[in-house]
């Protein structure tokens, strides 16, 4: 089953991870939050889509964000929500 909703992937501990999702919260962005840490398939699918391993990593339908902070979400979420 295919989701309509963005994944969010994320890392335990993560900074960039919390400030990301405290923008996507705020926004009201429904999202599939998969954390990597210890999940190796999900690891494995965010560094397959992203070409590398940091986190965070948005996919909203095959558009990747990676390796992003607020101030590449805000203009990345202007358009689709």
């Amino acid at each position: 089953m295919t989701s309509s909703r963005p994944v969010f992937y994320t890392k335990i501990g993560c900074p960039w991870c919390e400030e990301a999702r405290e923008v996507l919260d705020r926004r009201g962005v429904a999202y599939d939050e998969k954390i990597v840490t210890n999940d190796h398939a999900a690891f494995a699918e965010m560094k397959r889509i992203s070409g590398q391993t940091k986190a965070p990593v948005l996919d909203w339908s095959g558009e990747i964000l990676a390796d992003f902070g607020a101030a590449e979400l805000e203009p990345f979420l202007k358009g689709k929500i």
